[in-house]
């Protein structure tokens, strides 16, 4: 096997773990604050992967390294369990608790936006001549810093993907709880008990991965504006 396709998956790995360790921890440290500990006891409450992979090895291990062999970018899941009948009876902080996911993905997109800044700005980092998910910025040298660069630039990618792909409002990602925000406590109950409904959790899985294609591109390029301003086309 190519070393250097290795070290790619490797990078991509780290990287999936951080970001989605992050993510279904930030659920679970949300939940304890706002009155449910469940995912507290189950030990969720952690920026340690090895609970989050026991809870969810299938999302967590296969399908990541299956999506990479089969696609060269990792797909996958976790998960943070929750009460349902606290989330019933609370609803707004149920949608709260559901939007601490994406909101840590946007913090790690943030961060590393930062740090391309920073690099750029003390001449270590370079913007790359054309822009690729693992390439959104380039070392000036060869060396340890080229590694760095090519694990910032899918930081950066995976965490915007997780962000925006997580915030449509469909069942079961965490966007659909958006409009618990703003429904009267009864209609809020309502509206849940539709979206627990399995079937609907797999129409919206088929239209999200459908319209994402449409909806990703002008967000990318708008965050890809604010690494380097003038970007008008989409890579």
């Amino acid at each position: 096997m190519d070393p250097q396709l290795i070290i790619q998956a490797l990078g991509w790995y780290a990287a999936f773990l951080v970001s989605v360790t992050l993510h279904e921890a930030s659920h679970a440290f949300a939940a304890l604050k706002l009155g449910d500990s469940t995912a507290y006891q189950g030990g969720q409450v952690t920026l340690n992967p090895a609970p989050h992979i026991r809870r969810e090895p299938f999302g967590m291990v296969l399908v990541p390294l299956l999506s990479f062999v089969l696609g060269g970018w990792m797909f996958g899941w976790g998960s943070a369990p929750y009460d349902p009948h606290w989330a019933l009876n609370n609803p707004k902080k149920s949608s709260w608790m559901a939007l601490a996911g994406p909101a840590a993905n946007l913090f790690l997109v943030v961060l590393t936006g930062v740090l391309i800044r920073i690099g750029l700005a003390a001449g270590f980092f370079a913007a790359p001549q054309s822009i690729a998910m693992t390439r959104v910025v380039v070392a000036v040298d060869t060396g340890p810093l080229a590694g760095v660069a090519v694990f910032i630039s899918i930081m950066f990618s995976l965490n915007l993907i997780l962000f925006c792909f997580n915030l449509l409002p469909v069942p079961p990602l965490d966007g659909s709880a958006l409009p618990l925000m703003f429904l009267q406590h009864r209609s809020a109950q309502r509206y849940m008990e539709i979206l627990h409904n399995p079937q609907f959790s797999l129409i919206g899985i088929i239209v999200a991965w459908n319209v994402f294609k449409y909806i990703f591109p002008p967000i990318h390029l708008f965050g890809l504006n604010v690494l380097y301003f003038g970007v008008t086309a989409y890579a």
